[in-house]
């Protein structure tokens, strides 16, 4: 009798291990190779259940209801819904607020473990941190691994182990570090048998969300070798395709950065110093949240800023009377994209020329950059209002005609967004560039400089 019960509680015990999952949450990782985290949960011996939410508190934030980073998403959540079905398998989408959703999935008392991998932004860190708790009562662990970059926050510090702030000798060292392990791929699809067997549940459509479908473009995935390899040599030249316009595919891990460094590593020097930039912008901003909303140099607070809001106007259609500015802003009006050189021509402008805060420039740029990143973003902007780590000096200040003559020689991009260049139809420059130089030059002298 003694023996029947054991074999009974046996084969209970057995059941309710077997209805346990191993819940992995995707976040800025859409992909399934090369995917750290998944790879990770599928080799921890539970059945793993993929899941993605769509963050009612980021969504909500968001001005145009037919966003393009939205749609992609949508697009790419049901694309890896498709790849889970072919292995027998499903991901569970939800909508809303994710701790509300913790909350939920939590009682049903099925969770074995959460795996993920790692956000470094200050509201995903506050997010992960009430979840963390979350679980942790419930006694589930909660494992976060390293996957949008190629080093973590605290994998290059300095000797005394503290964050580095200047790039070159953080660039240095990430260099002399960089090796075939930290680019390895994680081989996923080799564990797929571990994957929780389960019918895809229908997808929050884009409409129940608040959204409808936008008609921009994505940059594509493919990007062909002789980009990578001519970057160094032609990359300040907007007038021909010089960049790879990967951003919203880092941005939202539909391509792997391990792939991507492999790559750079054998083709370019230049690009895979982009790749460092990167690293260290999300670096700074896990160290210093306070640089998302306040300068990173705190005496950058102070300056007077004139914030003229019909200049302000003016930049964001791209009227401003210099070629290049408004040919960058018109370029991002209507692609969600604009070119590296030209981002920091036209905030430069912005923040020197017409003294209007960098953080109106940043928020317009988030609203309408398909590859916006919160870190890069954010350190960019620093970096051309003076404010940031290792900024350009207050007093360097980009002339934007000489940028236009030394970048733009034969006006191939200025024509192709600004047609009315060089007629009568084309305004006059809202502010003389001499007169804004000194301005701002003594604007930031007079404010910075010690008391007394």
């Amino acid at each position: 009798m003694w023996a029947l019960h054991a074999t009974i509680r046996a084969l209970v015990c057995s059941i309710c291990v077997s209805n346990k999952q191993t819940i992995f949450w995707f976040r800025r990782d859409l992909r399934l190779n090369d995917n750290a985290g998944l790879y990770r949960a599928l080799r921890s011996g539970g059945k793993v259940q993929p899941l993605f939410i769509f963050d009612k508190n980021i969504l909500d934030k968001l001005e145009n209801k037919s966003d393009a980073r939205v749609q992609f998403i949508h697009e790419v959540i049901n694309d890896l819904a498709k790849e889970l079905q072919l292995e027998g398998a499903s991901l569970l989408v939800k909508y809303g607020d994710p701790v509300a959703i913790w909350k939920e999935l939590i009682a049903k008392g099925d969770i074995e473990a959460v795996f993920t991998n790692r956000d470094y932004e200050p509201y995903a860190l506050k997010r992960d941190k009430t979840v963390y708790r979350l679980l942790e009562d419930a006694g589930i662990p909660f494992k976060g691994f390293k996957d949008q970059v190629i080093f973590d926050k605290n994998e290059v510090l300095k000797k005394d182990g503290k964050p580095y702030t200047v790039f070159s000798p953080y660039a240095k060292v990430w260099r002399a570090k960089l090796n075939d392990y930290f680019l390895k791929s994680y081989p996923v699809k080799k564990y797929f048998p571990s994957l929780y067997a389960s019918k895809q549940a229908p997808i929050p459509s884009l409409k129940k969300m608040g959204f409808q479908k936008s008609t921009l473009p994505i940059p594509s995935l493919d990007v062909e070798d002789h980009i990578i390899k001519k970057y160094g040599e032609q990359r300040d030249f907007p007038g021909i395709r010089s960049t790879s316009k990967l951003g919203i595919h880092l941005r939202f891990g539909t391509i792997s950065i391990r792939e991507l460094g492999r790559r750079a590593q054998k083709l370019s020097f230049h690009f895979l110093n982009e790749l460092t930039w990167r690293d260290f912008y999300h670096m700074i901003i896990y160290h210093w949240p306070h640089a998302a909303e306040n300068s990173f140099k705190p005496a950058y607070d102070r300056i007077p800023w004139i914030n003229d809001e019909q200049q302000f106007a003016a930049w964001c259609k791209g009227e401003t009377g210099y070629p290049m500015v408004d040919a960058g802003m018109r370029e991002l009006n209507a692609t969600g994209f604009m070119h590296n050189r030209v981002r920091m021509i036209t905030a430069s402008f912005l923040v020197k020329h017409l003294l209007i805060d960098w953080r109106w420039g940043e928020r317009y740029f988030a609203n309408k950059l398909l590859d916006f990143d919160l870190a890069a973003n954010n350190g960019g902007w620093q970096w051309a209002a003076s404010s940031g780590c290792d900024a350009a000096p207050y007093f360097r200040i980009f002339n934007p005609a000489l940028q236009f003559k030394r970048f733009d020689k034969e006006a191939v991009y200025v024509r192709k967004w600004v047609p009315e260049y060089g007629t009568d139809d084309y305004p006059d420059p809202i502010v003389e560039h001499k007169m804004a130089r000194l301005r701002a030059i003594e604007t930031f002298k007079q404010t910075l400089k010690p008391p007394g």
